[in-house]
């Protein structure tokens, strides 16, 4: 979340505290169902959302972060600094089509940036029903601008002239919405100190719980014990979190003593005012109630009694209720359902489309419907189910504050009584079915695959989404995709066909009489029931072993031709109007992605040849030293990066240098070349290396690029070994020996080039033995995503160690091996976050050695 005081941030319950409040007065005020506040992060152009509530937090993950330069309205109202008003799905699609098409429902939406004087701290964010016309709401606007502008002067007070940095960096604080509706059930209140362990009840809640008032104020386990005999472990642990300012998803859906369910609501004593405010760090007071929902929907036994399977889940997606019908359909035992968020009681429902439609319910005022597979029952962790697998249609009914869930089988054919012969409809729906594919089947909705396309940047990332997203919601076994190149398709990704089938039509021209030619050709997509509609419409043409449906799609972007799609199929098929309709639409999308996916590989070859171009060519050269660099660049988006490396003439010495310019991009590069020239220059000199680093600090600041840059510089004379190192934020060193044992040179050191123009960076003085081997890096060797830094240089250390080295002893590894086992396992990983550059040396006794 935010750090503590020392470390530069503000202390985080309070500043929770301004948040949630905000956000709640934000929902009130502009008449909405959800709300939330994005917040600056300590990640530059990187903004954060801190509070969501309303909506369960796991299924709007994708919107978590939002780059501050992206075409979404919390990224332009935090950039431009001005309100964003979407009265409906209409005008957000015109606005913002990338936003929309991850959340294409029947919702409007308001953003008001939370700024005090020149400070942008975030954006104040509500989701509404839609209205025709953005004029509608003006007064809602207005109160949710008063509400963001009081915000922006509580997080400056709270950040203060020279105190902590208000950011935030953790998940959001996922907040259950006010109740719409008064609690109709019975409600006994208590209270638990934890300073004093006493435990106060009201005169409501024994009898609520049908026990003596003595059984619940002995202590807080004979509280919990008498609450819930079989759960009381769930509420002493609640109970805790909420006393340290840690609460957990609540409320609670319990079974009491008798077997009713009963739900318990927690909150910190120090505020009466609302149960979603997160308390100061220190164990505080606990007050809280014990509700009986009462007779309702919820409570009532005849629900258990229905044919249909019915759930009842809260607004953050918990299970309230779940009749017995209900758990057998969903292969779930029903103990197992309650009080679970629906994807964690149900994991196969934890699926792109399924949590799609959760999505749409909760968003929008209408009923929605879809078709899911279930796993059969041995696959799903449940007891054995006479339905196992198959198809189950759910539909799910939004309401204020609870969603109702019906499940029901997709066709019950198989479990009804013997009936006359269907008719033609139902007998395609009984041959989907023996097909493995869902009667009634839905239509892959388009936004799935866009969402999932959204993420892939090159070719075989696209082919791999379509094969994932694509294939499984069309019942599809086969794919192949084939890009336009000089008037000639090439084949860019195949699964699924006989190895070497699709060797013949690769690289053939438009000339040629095939499906896939024609296709791209017409722009015409054609479809073919069965292989034996394929050759008589091509005869002669090459067949695979299979006899089902093959589906050609023409790959075409903005008019300009890509290349082309096969679809195919274990068995033969029609293909209706509708899924005719859809997957050319699909067809379009995946042709846009590859578009883009052409020009970034494009674009990523010059740029990754104009960055080496910027590295050196050749390491200068000593008899008695003997050097190795690599350089790997980053397989995440297509910006180069600024990681160097250089060995260079410094008077009778060498100079061995590494660094690190801030971030990605041509500027980086470009910053980049400009350092290790005047590095070289420096270095040429025989300047001293705390001369070096100040003089290139100097200079680092006067282009002021709006970039810093770490560095580590050592000059090092072959002859006596001796060493003397400079560093500027950079990551330690690393000094093997000749025995193998290996440290970490936890050099003293000045803050990052380009900061501070006082700074100082201190000399250290070391020597380096003969055989011995001095290991510079970046931090992309050693960093990985949500690891510690620490752990991974102490990865590489023992890597170094393990290696080995040309002068240990005979026939060891040459410089150039230890480099190549170093940057082995980075050098084959396909989504290397970062760049990575290593520098390799040892002094050798004997001339001749070069360097590679």
């Amino acid at each position: 979340m935010t750090g503590s005081a020392e470390d530069g941030h503000p202390q985080p319950g309070r500043l929770a505290e301004l948040l949630i409040d905000a956000s709640t007065q934000a929902v009130s005020a502009a008449g909405g169902h959800t709300g939330g506040v994005y917040l600056r992060s300590s990640t530059p152009g990187l903004l954060r959302l801190a509070v969501l509530e309303g909506l369960p937090g796991p299924l709007f993950r994708p919107w978590w972060r939002v780059h501050v330069d992206r075409p979404f309205p919390p990224a332009d109202a935090y950039r431009l600094g001005v309100e964003v008003v979407l009265p409906n799905v209409t005008e957000t699609m015109r606005r913002y089509p990338q936003f929309a098409a991850g959340l294409p429902f029947q919702f409007g939406s308001l953003y008001a940036p939370v700024v005090a004087g020149s400070t942008s701290y975030g954006v104040l964010t509500v989701l509404r029903p839609a209205v025709s016309d953005a004029t509608e709401l003006l007064s809602e606007r207005e109160r949710l601008a008063r509400l963001a502008e009081d915000l922006g002067e509580a997080l400056r007070s709270l950040e203060g002239p020279d105190g902590p940095t208000v950011v935030w960096d953790g998940e959001p604080l996922s907040l259950r919405p006010p109740a719409k509706r008064r609690e109709t059930g019975r409600v006994g209140r208590f209270t638990w100190d934890p300073a004093t362990a006493a435990v106060t009840v009201d005169e409501h809640l024994p009898v609520l719980l049908h026990v003596e008032p003595e059984t619940l104020t002995g202590s807080v386990q004979a509280f919990a014990d008498a609450v819930t005999p079989s759960e009381a472990h769930r509420v002493l642990t609640a109970l805790r979190e909420t006393a340290t300012g840690t609460p957990p998803l609540l409320p609670l859906y319990l079974r009491a003593g008798d077997g009713r369910n009963v739900l318990m609501d927690l909150w910190s004593a120090h505020d009466t005012a609302t149960a979603r405010t997160v308390p100061p760090p220190g164990a505080r007071p606990v007050r809280g109630f014990v509700l009986d929902p009462g007779p309702g929907p919820a409570a009532d036994a005849a629900a258990d009694l229905l044919p249909d399977g019915v759930l009842s889940l809260d607004r953050m997606g918990l299970i309230v209720y779940a009749n017995p019908r209900a758990a057998e359909l969903l292969n779930r035992p029903r103990a197992e359902l309650f009080g679970r968020p629906l994807w964690e009681a149900v994991p196969w429902l934890r699926r792109p489309d399924a949590e799609d439609h959760l999505r749409r319910a909760l968003l929008s005022p209408d009923p929605v419907h879809f078709d899911v597979q279930r796993p059969a029952a041995q696959d799903s962790g449940s007891e054995s189910s006479p339905y196992g697998g198959g198809w189950v249609t759910l539909s799910v009914h939004p309401g204020p504050d609870v969603l109702t869930c019906t499940v029901r089988p997709a066709s019950r054919m198989a479990h009804a009584p013997a009936e006359p012969a269907p008719a033609a409809g139902e007998a395609e729906d009984a041959k989907a079915e023996d097909d493995g594919l869902p009667p009634h089947a839905p239509l892959y909705r388009p936004i799935v695959l866009a969402i999932a396309l959204t993420e892939a940047v090159t070719a075989r990332q696209v082919s791999a989404v379509v094969v994932r997203e694509l294939l499984p919601a069309f019942g599809g076994r086969r794919l192949a995709i084939y890009l336009l190149q000089e008037r000639h398709l090439y084949l860019a990704w195949e699964t699924g066909f006989p190895d070497g089938f699709l060797a013949p039509f690769d690289g053939v021209g438009l000339d040629e009489h095939l499906p896939g030619v024609e296709t791209l050709m017409t722009g015409r997509p054609l479809f073919f029931e069965s292989m034996e509609q394929l050759s008589a419409a091509y005869p002669g043409i090459a067949l695979d072993a299979t006899e089902g449906a093959r589906a050609f799609l023409p790959l075409i972007a903005s008019g300009r031709a890509v290349g082309s799609c096969i679809l195919g199929f274990d068995r033969p098929r029609g293909f209706s109007t509708e899924e005719r309709t859809v997957l050319t639409a699909l067809a379009g999308l995946i042709a846009h992605a590859m578009e883009k996916a052409q020009r970034y590989e494009t674009e990523t070859a010059l740029a990754r040849g104009l960055q080496r171009a910027l590295l050196p060519r050749r390491l200068a050269e000593h008899p008695e030293v003997e050097t190795a660099g690599r350089y790997l660049p980053g397989t995440e988006g297509m910006d180069v990066g600024g990681d160097w490396y250089d060995v260079i003439e410094a008077g009778d010495g060498l100079a061995l240098v590494i660094g690190d310019v801030q971030g990605h991009g041509v500027q980086a590069a470009a910053t980049m070349g400009q350092l290790r020239t005047a590095v070289r220059a420096f270095a040429l000199g025989d300047r001293p290396p705390d001369e070096v680093m100040s003089s290139t600090n100097l200079l680092l600041m006067d282009l002021d690029p709006g970039l810093f840059a770490s560095c580590c510089y050592i000059r090092l004379d072959p002859v006596t070994g001796l060493a003397r190192a400079a560093r500027a934020g950079h990551p330690p060193p690393l000094l093997r020996d000749r025995e193998g044992r290996t440290h970490i040179l936890d050099l003293p050191g000045g803050v990052v080039l380009g900061v501070d123009a006082q700074a100082r960076y201190p000399v250290t003085e070391l020597v380096l033995e003969p055989g011995s081997i001095l290991a510079l890096y970046t931090d992309g060797l050693v960093e990985q995503p949500g690891g510690d830094i620490d752990d991974g240089i102490t990865a590489l250390r023992l890597a170094l160690a393990r290696a080995g080295g040309p002068a240990v002893r005979p026939g060891g590894r040459s410089l150039a091996g230890v480099a190549d086992r170093l940057t082995a396992t980075a050098r084959h990983a396909t989504d290397r976050p970062d760049d990575i550059a290593l520098l390799l040396a040892t002094r050798r006794t004997n001339s001749g050695a070069g360097s590679r």
